[in-house]
């Protein structure tokens, strides 16, 4: 009799959601899976911005430690919570095919966009909100912490115009509204849209079981891009966005790095073939660095040990 694969968790609906894909996906291979909710550090904190409690893989600490500990098998993420750094004897062994990788605005009213009047605007990220007060400098922007399900009903309580979110994200759990806004101008963060599966390094069963899950094409992206935000050394500290798309053997990669107030933006377009893949998202980031990057990492720094 083969093992019942356990899959650690977050116990958020969208990450109950992702877990159950995957679960799902295990079975239809003829393996057996079950469920391990568990509640993360970032789940349970709400009352700082993420960027303040000064946790990397926040949301992703909780589920590494019951895998080390052997009280789960796998864990599966959203991939953009993951640090791009992972715990000794955890493995990365698939990335599932990726959704929609962009941001959007659920509003109360699209009017306000096209007016100088002052508005509000609510998320708990950083790359969000640098890159919405680049192009909204007369707008505020307010923390928005909890999961998507505490994030749509807090928008409804306060007097905000609308509030930033993944549309994967509001997609995957059937609460994407019919008027939000896609914010195609943005980049998303490193990752958005994927699901990420770990196990343990030297679980082989575990291992051979999840791989055959990996869709290759966003493991190619999702990894350019983690490369290109560890190279830059991101994490959720620093406004970066990045994203790798293939097409016709081509890999197009756009990736940013914001000041944290939004005045200040470099940014790179580059388009290599497929199989140069390898270093890519590092040269990337070196060319962001060199063009000015590492001065306005350096003063990101300083500003967060100062918020700290």
């Amino acid at each position: 009799m083969s093992k019942i694969i356990r899959i650690g968790t977050r116990d958020s609906e969208l990450a109950l959601w992702q877990a159950t894909t995957v679960q799902q996906k295990i079975e239809a291979l003829g393996f057996d899976a079950t469920l391990i909710p568990i509640k993360s550090t970032g789940d349970q904190v709400l009352d700082k911005p993420l960027y303040e409690l000064g946790i990397t893989g926040i949301f992703t600490k909780t589920l590494d430690v019951a895998l080390l500990k052997g009280q789960i098998d796998i864990a599966v993420h959203s991939m953009k919570d993951v640090p791009t750094q992972l715990p000794k004897g955890i493995v990365q062994t698939a990335v599932l095919e990726r959704a929609v990788t962009s941001d959007i605005l659920v509003h109360k009213g699209s009017e306000f966009l096209e007016s100088e009047k002052p508005a509000t605007i609510a998320t708990g990220s950083l790359r969000r909100k640098a890159q919405w007060l680049h192009k909204y400098p007369h707008h505020k922007v307010v923390d928005l912490r909890g999961n998507v399900n505490s994030r749509l009903l807090k928008l409804i309580e306060n007097d905000w115009s609308g509030a930033i979110f993944a549309h994967a994200g509001l997609e995957r759990i059937k609460l994407l509204p019919k008027d939000a806004i896609s914010l195609d101008w943005m980049i998303p963060a490193p990752a958005q849209g994927a699901m990420l599966i770990v196990a343990l390094e030297k679980d082989e069963f575990s291992k051979d079981v999840t791989q055959k899950l990996n869709h290759h094409n966003s493991e190619i992206t999702t990894t350019i891009e983690r490369e290109f935000l560890r190279t830059l050394e991101g994490g959720c500290t620093a406004p970066i966005g990045a994203l790798a798309t293939i097409k016709d053997e081509s890999i197009n990669f756009i990736g940013t790095v914001f000041s944290l107030d939004g005045k200040q933006k470099i940014d790179i377009k580059k388009n290599v073939p497929v199989q140069s893949a390898k270093g890519f998202g590092e040269q990337c980031a070196k060319d962001v660095l060199n063009k000015g990057g590492a001065k306005l990492m350096e003063s990101i720094r300083n500003e967060n040990s100062t918020l700290h």
